[in-house]
């Protein structure tokens, strides 16, 4: 009888024991999870859920942990066993991990669902209202993702990140702003100069947030300086403009972006004379991250944007696209994950055109700019598929083909001296009293009409040359 009271008495004190470290671990998980040492917390939290599996509380908090460590599937699986049992804060942290991996249309009701459980306690829900907005904005973006080609990509420090642009001289330069205006003394954006030197585009410092700005060059000096989105105070940057001298991308903050910068581009409208209001460039060019600085090298047919998703303190990842005037979408009935996958470019691959090889384009896209002396010795540049370009009228062996490409270099003669034409009818306009810019504005409108059938005769004439030379190539 002693001997079982014993016994007893030893289980007692050894629960009591079991207990007392238990409730301590606790105390202490708790307390590096309050002040936010989840990987501390995380090994005690893990052993009392594997104890009390279907406690809410243990989930919750062993979830969450996960989840600041980087563990999404492990994450998930206990929240939800914690939102099961309507634990509040499960259903911020699952809309968090179903955003984080573009399940937009399962984080919805899950910040619905939250932001009920808030007002019930009368907490200001604000906070979660704009998160809500900003996730059904994601939603309809990632519906709308577009079918680009990504062709490569690389991981640059964020301060060498401009010497890692390769733009041919005919599109013009990004240069750093202090070099493009040494007296300034700004820090401001990276600047663009327009092919003939004579046109700069940045962002910089106004009221607190970075605006964008224009100015022309004057004989030697850069003068009469131009707001370029005067009644837009969203944070914006990076400007670049295309061939056309209308045609604006840039990098915001606002107007609805998803995230830090989101890509936008935009149109200088002669009827307004200013430019159009900004349209946001869909998924996967835009992500929840910063997303900026494109480029599109219309002579090389590539394109360049920089983006720190996925990426660590001071590094972003530069991708390398094929622009598409036509912007194709993701079909309807598309497999959702298969959606998921382009619109958060978990691998560029999956964007390649089956049985393409882009090896021509990629070492084009990164060899720097061909110098004036140097592209006088070219005669041609026929890019006639992804492995065979033509520099001299010689090498042309198809007599279809060289005609054909002969009507497209003539089109482009008269697209240059278009193009030219435009652009000092463009500063006239710009500088213009009103009866100038009456006259000027029905010859511009003419001209950019016919400057647009010329670039689309262009293409087609420079296909058929295409065409025409690969069928004998193939014979």
């Amino acid at each position: 009888m002693k001997s079982l009271t014993g016994k007893i008495a030893r289980l007692i004190v050894f629960v009591g024991i079991a207990l007392g470290a238990n409730a301590q671990s606790l105390d202490q998980a708790k307390k590096l999870y309050n002040e936010g040492h989840y990987e501390e917390a995380k090994p005690a939290f893990e052993r009392l859920v594997t104890q009390s599996p279907n406690n809410s509380s243990y989930n919750l908090w062993y979830g969450v942990c996960c989840y600041e460590t980087g563990d999404l599937n492990t994450a998930e699986k206990h929240l939800l066993v914690a939102n099961k049992r309507k634990a509040a804060e499960s259903y911020r942290y699952l809309a968090l991990l179903y955003t984080d991996t573009y399940r937009f249309d399962e984080a919805v009701p899950m910040w619905e669902d939250y932001i009920a459980l808030l007002t019930k306690k009368k907490t200001d829900t604000e906070p979660y209202e704009a998160l809500l907005e900003e996730t059904e904005r994601m939603l309809r973006m990632r519906n709308n993702t577009e079918l680009v080609q990504i062709i490569d990509s690389m991981v640059v420090d964020k301060e060498y990140l401009l010497s890692t642009y390769f733009l041919h001289e005919d599109n013009g330069e990004i240069r750093p702003y202090d070099n493009v205006f040494p007296a300034s003394g700004e820090n401001a954006s990276p600047v663009y100069v327009s092919p003939k030197g004579d046109q700069a585009y940045y962002g910089r410092k106004k009221n607190g947030t970075f605006a964008l700005f224009t100015q022309s060059k004057l004989m030697d000096d850069w003068a009469d300086e131009k707001p370029i989105l005067p009644n837009d105070s969203a944070d914006n940057n990076y400007p670049f403009v295309l061939g056309d001298g209308r045609t604006l991308y840039f990098a915001s903050k606002g107007n609805g972006s998803i995230g830090g910068y989101d890509l936008f581009i935009t149109r200088y409208s002669i009827d307004g004379n200013s430019y159009l209001s900004p349209e946001q460039l869909s998924m996967p060019f835009n992500s929840p991250a910063n997303d900026y600085m494109m480029v599109v090298d219309e002579a090389k047919g590539t394109g360049w944007f920089a983006s720190d998703r996925n990426q660590p303190e001071g590094k972003v990842c530069l991708y390398l696209f094929i622009p598409d005037e036509s912007r194709k979408r993701v079909p309807e009935g598309i497999d959702a994950e298969k959606l998921r996958r382009l619109a958060a470019l978990r691998s560029i691959k999956e964007t390649w055109a089956d049985g393409r090889n882009y090896t021509a384009l990629i070492t084009s896209a990164k060899t720097e700019n061909t110098s004036r002396e140097k592209k006088a010795e070219k005669e041609i540049e026929f890019i006639v598929n992804d492995r065979t370009v033509y520099s001299t009228w010689g090498e042309i062996r198809s007599a279809d083909a060289r005609a054909f490409y002969e009507k497209a270099v003539g089109l482009k003669k008269q697209i240059g001296a278009l193009e030219e034409r435009l652009t000092n009818d463009y500063t006239a306009y710009a500088k213009g009293d009103g009866d100038t810019r009456t006259k000027l504005k029905p010859v511009i409108l003419k001209n950019e009409e016919r400057l647009d059938e010329l670039h689309q005769q262009a293409k087609e004439w420079e296909k058929k040359a295409r065409n025409a030379e690969n069928n004998t190539l193939k014979k």
